[in-house]
């Protein structure tokens, strides 16, 4: 009985303990995405006038108009009624996280805008492309530790809440080009949504290689009479690997085999040009294969 407790114990204290570091490692890649998302603003976006995705947009578009309301304060309080329905309608396990962000991220801008050294403005598009750099690098250390920002983010998840059918991406997609195109607007200068154009490329890429990494490669689905002849191309002359699965056509009900084989991106080009040698007949799907782990590839 006695070790029975004395077991349990320990295993409530190692919980305990990798909660305070979970918590730990969670604060510091939050701290180290806002410190990075507030250069992208201060440095680089506001003195150069390059248009702002999402709220941090429309809160600098609101203090260049003014010329003295901070990013942040704005940013924050436009949150505020998002951050509220998201409660009402998503729950607070939703909410905690990116009020947490939002406050952060909001007081970071602010504070660096009072005493940040210095700002650079010799090259606007330079400035976009660090300005991407910085701000992807910001948010994907903030999304690896499952938060976000607020912003367009809620917007995106409140409307899937209404319309689950609209993809999440398109909503975030098409209130970020609102938000862009207002702000040339304001600014008076088209070249400021040109250059918001290179910069939001720049941090989605720096994102989706930080969550992804640098490792994914292409999928291929080939429906095709000539498996074991196409699976033996591949592995001569690809040099990869492949899984002939066994299928059946829906419609006809006839029985055709699918390979089925992951490729580097480099290497597309020529698996095309040996499918459709083999087999130009052949049904394929190429599909985008984010990670991939084993055999050939990464390990965990």
């Amino acid at each position: 009985m006695k070790k029975q407790r004395k077991e349990k114990k320990t295993k409530v204290k190692r919980s305990f303990k990798k909660q305070v570091q979970t918590f730990a490692v969670d604060q510091f890649f939050y701290l180290v995405g806002c410190v990075s998302f507030a250069i992208s603003m201060n440095v680089f976006a506001l003195p150069n006038k390059i248009a702002q995705s999402g709220f941090s947009g429309i809160a600098a578009i609101l203090h260049t108009v003014t010329g003295w309301l901070p990013v942040g304060l704005s940013n924050f309080a436009l949150n505020i009624p998002l951050l509220i329905a998201a409660l009402v309608l998503l729950g607070w396990k939703f909410v905690s996280k990116t009020l947490w962000i939002t406050v952060e991220l909001s007081l970071v801008i602010d504070l660096m805008a009072r005493f940040v050294p210095w700002v650079y403005t010799e090259d606007r598009l330079l400035a976009a492309l660090f300005c991407g750099a910085l701000r992807g690098f910001g948010m994907a250390l903030i999304f690896m530790r499952g938060a976000t920002s607020g912003g367009t983010d809620i917007i995106g998840w409140l409307v899937r809440k209404r319309w689950p059918h609209i993809s999440l991406g398109r909503v975030i997609m098409f209130a970020d080009a609102a938000v862009v195109a207002a702000a040339a607007y304001i600014y008076r200068d088209i070249n400021a949504a040109l250059y918001a154009g290179i910069m939001i490329f720049v941090f989605t890429r720096i994102i989706d290689t930080m969550l992804y990494g640098m490792n994914n490669g292409r999928l291929f689905y080939i429906f095709t009479t000539r498996a074991q002849e196409l699976a033996a191309a591949v592995i001569s002359e690809i040099g990869r690997g492949a899984t002939i699965l066994e299928a059946t056509g829906g419609f006809t009900g006839n029985r055709q085999d699918v390979l089925l084989c992951v490729i580097r991106r480099g290497q597309v080009s020529a698996m095309r040009r040996l499918i459709k040698k083999h087999d130009p007949n052949s049904f394929l799907i190429i599909a985008e294969a984010r990670e991939i782990y084993g055999f050939g590839w990464k390990s965990e």
